[in-house]
């Protein structure tokens, strides 16, 4: 969605000015209403020269558990009884992430000068997203700003330990793939050139199979500055690809195609959407606009939309349960029953909060069992791509064995 930066007046006639993401202005208009704030003038926020650069720096960012390390000394310093300015101010000198540490200096100012804390974590979108923003300011308005704080740090723990579960199970045939890469690397352009001067010399004929791997094991090794090339030309073509719509649905309904893998992405969305609706419901936030949140923090395109054309049907009355029901290709049929029976039962946050554990373990099984499934597709791989190898260099010896 596009940022917007914005000039708007309250009831009071007191001027504010901030960023916010929105579909449309109009849309922008009836998040500050809701605010109590009258839209004035709103324009499309481009990125400034310095976030242009950071693009292409290798400035790292601010990793989850740096957020955590924040939220979790932020709530504990202010049960402690800390002022927010001084604890700010606390938090940005022990910060090791410079990019945080400078992010807390500059909001600690703000503080001190009449900001509220979520309108400091506004103007940092790209390290506290929209998620964080809302929870701070309804635990802000509601004075329950330590058990909004409390929700968040579960909330990252829970998407930090997902995540590490997913990387872990990928692993084990990142290195096998990688490993036959390097092997198939060193044969092409070691011993395959040898073969193909043998072949040259007792000039024989050579099957088209043979060519292929003649060929390329001839261009890596007389052209091999031209693969980082390559392989870059192709990173940044499918990411110019997954930037379009038309190429971001192909690669996301890809995704969800793919036997093993889609119920992996479909078991960790519903994990996480379940996760952060119950945390974004238990601290007040309307339901209405948590779809809207969630949605904007989903990667996938499918799912983005199913929550946004739900937030709108529960806008307009439905229950979010039926609002639902129509995406149940991409949600467990889990979600949508307990989803009703928390809506009967006026518990819809409590049962969230357990459906997603549920959710969570059931990623641990599947990437548990994800090695098991995807050894026996390697040893295939690595036995096809040899096979193959074996015989284009082979079948030409054969064939001058056959003629003498």
């Amino acid at each position: 969605m596009p940022r917007f930066s914005y000039t708007a007046k309250s009831q009071s006639g007191v001027t504010k000015s901030g960023f916010l993401e929105a579909k449309d202005e109009q849309e922008l208009a009836n998040f500050l209403r809701q605010e109590g704030l009258f839209l004035i003038s709103a324009q499309t926020k481009e990125l400034s020269q310095g976030n242009r650069a950071s693009i292409f720096s290798f400035q790292r960012g601010v990793s989850v558990s740096d957020k955590l390390f924040f939220i979790r000394n932020l709530r504990v310093m202010t049960v402690a009884g800390v002022s927010l300015p001084r604890a700010i101010e606390t938090l940005s000198a022990q910060a090791q992430n410079q990019r945080l540490k400078k992010a807390l200096a500059e909001i600690g100012e703000k503080v001190v000068h009449g900001q509220t804390l979520s309108e400091g974590l506004r103007e940092y979108p790209d390290i506290f997203p929209e998620i964080f923003q809302n929870m701070v300011k309804v635990g802000e308005e509601s004075g329950t700003l330590e058990q909004v704080l409390k929700n968040l740090s579960q909330q990252l723990e829970k998407q930090q330990e997902l995540r590490s579960k997913i990387v872990g199970a990928m692993v084990y045939p990142m290195v096998v793939v990688s490993a036959m890469i390097g092997i198939g690397f060193l044969m092409l352009i070691i011993i395959v050139p040898q073969l193909a001067e043998t072949f040259a010399e007792l000039e024989l004929s050579l099957p088209f199979t043979t060519q292929i791997v003649i060929g390329l094991g001839t261009f890596l090794r007389t052209r091999w500055y031209l693969l980082p090339l390559i392989i870059l030309g192709a990173v940044f073509s499918v990411r110019g690809l997954s930037r379009t719509q038309v190429g971001k649905q192909f690669l996301d309904k890809i995704f969800l195609k793919i036997p093993v893998l889609s119920r992996l992405v479909k078991e960790t969305a519903a994990a996480n959407f379940t996760r952060t609706l119950s945390s974004l419901i238990s601290s007040g936030v309307p339901l209405v606009r948590s779809l809207e949140i969630i949605a904007g923090t989903l990667n996938n395109i499918y799912f983005r939309n199913s929550l946004l054309e739900a937030a709108e049907k529960v806008r307009k009355g439905a229950r979010l349960s039926e609002s639902l029901k129509p995406y149940e290709s991409l949600y467990p049929p889990l979600v949508v029953q307990m989803i009703e029976v928390g809506e009967e039962t006026g518990e819809t946050s409590q049962i969230l909060e357990q459906l997603a554990t549920f959710l969570e373990d059931e990623v641990a099984n599947t990437t548990k069992n994800l090695a098991s499934l995807i050894e026996p597709l390697l040893m295939l791989a690595v036995g096809g791509a040899v096979g193959f190898f074996a015989i284009s260099m082979i079948q030409p010896m054969y064939s001058m064995l056959e003629a003498l």
